[in-house]
This record gives C-alpha cells, sequence and structure tokens, in this order.
C-alpha cells in the first residue's frame, strides 16, 4: 500500500525562546518491509542526522537563535507491505534481550503481573497468545482520549481502566517482560480510511529467532500490516516517541499537531517471501 504522510507539529510560547535543541523520530524506519519512496523533514535551525541504537532514524535539531514558534513538517510517501504481523530482524546487532529491561513506563506492579499470569509464558509465545493478551488489554483499559498524558506509565493507565493507544502499548509490553518475553514499543502511523488521523503506538513481541518479532496493534485488536508505517521502536514512549527536547526560556508552551494519511494500492503488492530469499 503507498501511504502518504503528512506530519505537522506546531510549539508556541508565551515568551521567545533563546535556545532549543529537538529530538526528532518522524522519518520512517528503514525496514525490509516498508520502502520509504519520498520523505522530507523541514524545521528551524540546524538539522544532524543519525541512527540511534535502536535503529530509528533520527534527527538533532538545534535553534540557536530566539523564537516564539518552532514549526516541524514532516512529509512524503511510504510503500508498505502486504504482509501482517511479522517483522523481519533487522541486523542493528541489538539482542531482543535487551526489550527484557523494564522501564519507569513499564514497571509491572501487582495488576500487570496477576495480568500477565493469565495468559504465562507459554501462551504469550504464540501469535494467538499475543492477540488475547491485546484483547484482554483493550477490555480492561478502554480507549479515552484527554485522561491520561506520557507520564502516565502502564500501572497508572490499568488502574485508571481509560487511556489510549501508548497506554496500551505500554501495558502490553509490561506483561510480555513481565512473563519473560521480550516486548518493543513501536511508534508510526496508522491508515484508518479517514485521511486525519493522530499518530499511533502498538508494540511487536519477540517470538525466538525463527519467527523474529510479531507486531500487534493493541488499540484496534488485530496484527500490524499495510496500513501501518513504523517510525520508531524502542523500550517505551521515551525511547520512540516522535519529538522531545529541551529549550531555555519560553515560558508557557502550547502544541498543536496535524496528521493526515491516505492510501492506495501500490501498483505492485509485494509478497512476504521477498524478504525471506
Amino acid at each position: 500500500m503507498l501511504l502518504s504522510i503528512r506530519h505537522e507539529t506546531v510549539y508556541r510560547y508565551s515568551h521567545r525562546v533563546e535556545h532549543s535543541v529537538q529530538v526528532v523520530r518522524l522519518t520512517p524506519r528503514p525496514e525490509v518491509l516498508q520502502r520509504t519512496l519520498r520523505w522530507k523533514l523541514s524545521s528551524p535551525g540546524r538539522q544532524v542526522e543519525q541512527v540511534d541504537a535502536f535503529g530509528n532514524v533520527t534527527h538533532l535539531v538545534t535553534i540557536d537563535e530566539p523564537v516564539e514558534e518552532i514549526h516541524l513538517v514532516a512529509e512524503g510517501v511510504v510503500d508498505t507491505s502486504e504482509a501482517e504481523g511479522t517483522v523481519p530482524t533487522e541486523a542493528s546487532g541489538l539482542s531482543p534481550l535487551a526489550f527484557l529491561a523494564e522501564t519507569r513506563l513499564t514497571r509491572p506492579d501487582a495488576a500487570i503481573a496477576a495480568l500477565a499470569s493469565r495468559h504465562g509464558r507459554a501462551t504469550l509465545g504464540t501469535t494467538d497468545g499475543l492477540l488475547d493478551l491485546a484483547e484482554a488489554i483493550r477490555g480492561a483499559v478502554v480507549w479515552e482520549h484527554g485522561v491520561t498524558t506520557v507520564e502516565h506509565d502502564a500501572a497508572e493507565a490499568l488502574a485508571l481502566g481509560r487511556g489510549v493507544c501508548q497506554d496500551h502499548a505500554h501495558l502490553f509490553v509490561a506483561a510480555c517482560r513481565s512473563s519473560g518475553v521480550p516486548a518493543r514499543y513501536v511508534s508510526g502511523y496508522f491508515h484508518t480510511g479517514d485521511s486525519t488521523v493522530a499518530s499511533h503506538a502498538w508494540a511487536d513481541a519477540w517470538l525466538g529467532p525463527e519467527r523474529g518479532w510479531y507486531s500487534v496493534d493493541i488499540t484496534h485488536g488485530t496484527v500490524a500490516g499495510p496500513h501501518h508505517c513504523r517510525l520508531a521502536v524502542g523500550r517505551d514512549y521515551l525511547d520512540a516517541g516522535p519529538v522531545r527536547g529541551v529549550r531555555r526560556g519560553g515560558g508557557e508552551e502550547a502544541m498543536h499537531v496535524a496528521v493526515n494519511v491516505s492510501g492506495e494500492q501500490a501498483p505492485r503488492r509485494r509478497r512476504v517471501r521477498e524478504w525471506q530469499q
């Protein structure tokens, strides 16, 4: 599928920002099952591109002159494979065991441990088990915008019983790790058929060296596939979030985000076996 994406982020400040440094992860990951045909990141200041330890394309954006607004625009076209669920192991050299370590946002409490134990490591080592876990999380944390923020962790979202895709992904990751299954947070885009959407989050779980990663969209209760574009992966949101930064000055901050994703069938579908050859 050909996904045309435009992601605009505007930060406005009550006072001038004297200096700002932003880490921007708004470029699709170079993966076998998605191919970036065209992409451009526009920003003020200086950009330095690099690939981080997780294999994400990142840009360090440094603004040295005083500004009252920071405007970031990422846009382009990505060709996604028709494959669903399975994500080939990338050649980054990072062991899947790195995604067993808990983080502040994915630390399991007693309730998460109980949720994980109802499935168990043997079950979570299967595709059906992972989808069952996703369905349990959807039932335990009803989607509702505005209840949680990026500061809420998985345990807090479960206790609230409400949250968004980020909370679903954190809870899925926490439950998998609690059962000894490596799992990682994924940020990106999902084409729903409606061109105006928000950026999205889901998760990958490790099924072993022969099967690789299995990608589950917890919020929609399905596997990730051609309607998903992957931007970044990490241990949690802090590793894979679209924009993080620091600034000097600025006073109060207001952020506006607009994401548009449209899709059309690619002229030639790529088969799953292409990446296995």
